[in-house]
């Protein structure tokens, strides 16, 4: 039986204290966290939990196999990192880090003593983007050629991050899980209308070799709160919806060809287009964050890769690098 501690019991501490308690296989023994309130009301709910205001007792603790990092991005990087130097597994909410220098440097730390390091993107373990990802595997919609994403709505300002280090992560995430070649640059804007300079609205762009375009749009300030994504490929559109109670995943039978009218004319163009049926898949209903204990615990007793592996959790982080780098320098393309 796999003992975790859980460090942070903020917003998504319960979540995953629920979770990973319902888990076969695994218990949770611990839950860190600087507020006593918070502690109170796990202990409230799992008495068995012992519960901890600082995490060296867990890092010390010899009997705790693996931690559970769910505190603000800045403190990733050490609390990681002295659990993996204490022989923990380490499973850590999104972003992985600030830094693609600090993931990198928790990636060797963890192959070199052989334990699991695992990123917390849920949104791959829901059934629409599963689904998705089977879907462009199999060539279903041809050639990918562009990915605009679409995640606003009415706050949360977040007082440590701006909105693309705070929102982008999820969609990046997808992105990189369904076509796993990295963008060649990244053209990024955004803005602040607070006083200490944190951007609450911003627009990212990923240029790719392969022609494809990525698009991510990101605020708290819009008046509504929309989620969804737009994936067009040469035979078959795909349209993802996450506010949409039943149907999130939408194909449509769409595409178009563009040929020149003649080789001597180039200018002008013949757009033939081809508008065919929407299909509406079953996606999978488990909760998403399910599907993430479960794998962290089988990566673990296994020795298998999880699904949101460091890998993809290092590309997000320098997709985010780079785009912050874009933004200071107001719309500079970033080489990646």
């Amino acid at each position: 039986m796999l003992r975790l501690a859980i460090i942070g019991y903020g917003y998504w501490g319960p979540n995953l204290l629920r979770n990973f308690s319902a888990c076969e296989g695994a218990t949770v023994a611990a839950v860190v966290d600087r507020r006593q309130e918070r502690l109170n009301a796990a202990k409230r709910l799992y008495p068995a939990v012992e519960v901890y205001a600082s995490a060296e007792e867990v890092m010390k603790d010899p009997s705790i196999d693996a931690v559970v990092v769910a505190t603000p991005v800045f403190s990733h990087f050490p609390l990681a990192s002295e659990a993996l130097s204490r022989g923990k597994h380490v499973l850590l909410e999104k972003p992985m880090t600030t830094s693609s220098a600090h993931a990198t440097e928790l990636i060797e730390l963890a192959q070199k003593k052989n334990l699991t390091l695992m990123v917390d993107h849920t949104f791959l373990y829901t059934g629409a983007v599963k689904r998705i990802k089977d879907i462009v595997g199999m060539g279903v919609i041809g050639k990918l050629q562009y990915f605009d994403s679409v995640r606003i709505n009415l706050g949360l300002f977040n007082p440590e991050v701006n909105v693309v280090w705070d929102l982008a992560p999820h969609d990046i995430s997808i992105l990189l899980h369904i076509n796993e070649e990295m963008p060649e640059s990244i053209v990024a804007t955004g803005i602040s209308h607070t006083h200490n300079s944190i951007e609450n609205i911003a627009y990212i762009t990923l240029n790719y070799q392969s022609n494809l375009i990525a698009h991510f749009h990101c605020s708290w300030s819009s008046p509504v709160k929309i989620r969804k994504i737009l994936i067009g490929g040469s035979n078959k559109m795909i349209m993802f919806d996450d506010v949409e109670p039943s149907e999130k995943l939408r194909i449509y039978d769409t595409s178009y060809k563009v040929s020149p009218v003649s080789d001597e004319d180039k200018y002008n163009i013949l757009v033939d287009y081809r508008l065919g049926d929407i299909f509406v898949p079953r996606v999978g209903q488990e909760e998403a964050l399910s599907g993430v204990a479960k794998d962290f615990i089988s990566a673990i007793k296994n020795g298998t890769e999880p699904v949101s592996n460091w890998k993809n959790g290092l590309g997000v982080v320098k997709v985010l690098e780079a785009a912050e780098k874009s933004i200071k320098a107001r719309g500079r393309e970033v080489k990646i």
